[in-house]
């Protein structure tokens, strides 16, 4: 990967769920409430949070043990969605611990933040709006923006050409495989988030990140070595 050298601007690009913030209470919910509505045994926790970033199709197919083109796998997926929208009006996500201290430390850098996700964009926006950052996040990617999602960078791409900042300068943050590869696609630095929705395989040692980070403030030690500052707004490390 390329090394950040210089004064250029840097960007630090977050994937969402798992990663910017911890949305595994509002799926819970959501498909606990779907699977007693049918009369099925929801599965763990465990295995719920390992495949929450692989999306709503996931969710259902791990529930009721479907696959996407099985007869009934549509309208369940389209309720899972339905009660997931209602679910915004009173989320319990909230940020990941650790992790508005360190947005607070790159705003006071002048170091623009922004979300890179493969999550719809109705869905992103209020869940942004709901934890108060929309107005904080410079940039968000949605899938409704681009005609490849990730694992391709385009959407990575185009974030960071929006922001005006070169993809070699910038950072991009996530919890799957497919965030690093599209990351090192875009010849971005990649940190993997390990206190994310981490799938059971492969290990996150084989996903090729730049850096591991088993916490936020792991990610805020990372930063403060490797992002270019002016000498009056140093990013430092906080517990």
């Amino acid at each position: 990967m390329t090394t950040m050298t210089g004064n250029q601007t840097a960007a630090v690009l977050f994937d969402l769920d798992g990663t910017l913030i911890d949305t595994a209470p509002d799926f819970s919910a959501v498909l606990h409430q779907l699977c007693a509505d049918q009369g099925v045994t929801p599965p763990s926790d465990n295995a719920i949070l390992a495949t929450v970033s692989s999306g709503a199709r996931a969710l259902v197919e791990l529930a009721f043990g479907l696959r996407p083109d099985a007869q009934g796998f549509d309208a369940l997926f389209q309720t899972l969605l339905n009660q997931y929208m209602d679910q915004l009006q009173n989320t319990r996500s909230v940020l990941f611990a650790d992790m508005d201290v360190l947005l607070g430390q790159l705003e006071a850098s002048g170091i623009a933040w922004g979300v890179v996700t493969n999550k719809p964009e109705r869905f992103s926006i209020p869940l942004m709006q709901r934890l108060d950052l929309a107005h904080r996040c410079s940039i968000l990617i949605c899938p409704d923006h681009v005609s490849q999602t990730k694992p391709h960078p385009e959407p990575l791409l185009l974030a960071c050409d929006r922001l005006g900042c070169d993809p070699a300068h910038s950072i991009y943050v996530g919890d799957h495989p497919r965030d690093i590869e599209a990351g090192n696609a875009a010849g971005m630095r990649t940190i993997a988030a390990a206190y994310g929705y981490l799938p059971p395989f492969p290990a996150i040692s084989e996903w090729g990140a730049d850096h591991i980070s088993p916490s936020v403030a792991d990610i805020a030690l990372y930063l403060s070595n490797h992002l270019i500052f002016s000498a009056q707004k140093g990013l430092t490390h906080e517990n």
